[in-house]
């Protein structure tokens, strides 16, 4: 189980780790599109964008539906659900060091005033 969750943690990541990625998911929160719509909004070829497409499609961010010549895109049924999880965790065990770290900084800070003031005297 916890192997097959980073397994598909994985390939979320890897798949959102790319911004032209990241533009499409964009995009077709936005609207449907098609293929050739994104790879003219993207500037790119239409074998371009369709290994993009094809990376979104294989992890469930994206689905296709071909009707005609035009293959047309939107969001697929995948919620990134465990990887908010994730990120969230990271988020808050980060957050808890930072703030311990500003504790000692605080604490440093107040000794090197009251060293500053004993020297004054």
């Amino acid at each position: 189980m916890v192997q097959r969750l980073e397994t598909r943690l994985d390939a979320a990541f890897a798949a959102l780790s790319d911004p032209t990625r990241r533009g499409v998911l964009d995009q077709l929160g936005r609207s449907d599109a098609s293929i050739t719509a994104l790879a003219e909004r993207f500037d790119m070829t239409l074998t371009g964008m369709k290994k993009h497409v094809g990376v979104l499609v294989q992890v469930g961010l994206v689905t296709t539906e071909k009707v005609g010549r035009v293959r047309t895109c939107k969001l697929g049924p995948r919620r990134l659900d465990e990887e908010a999880a994730w990120l969230e965790r990271h988020r808050q065990l980060w957050a808890a060091r930072f703030d311990a770290l500003d504790e000692v900084v605080a604490e440093m800070k107040q000794k090197e005033e009251a060293d500053e003031h004993k020297r004054r005297r």
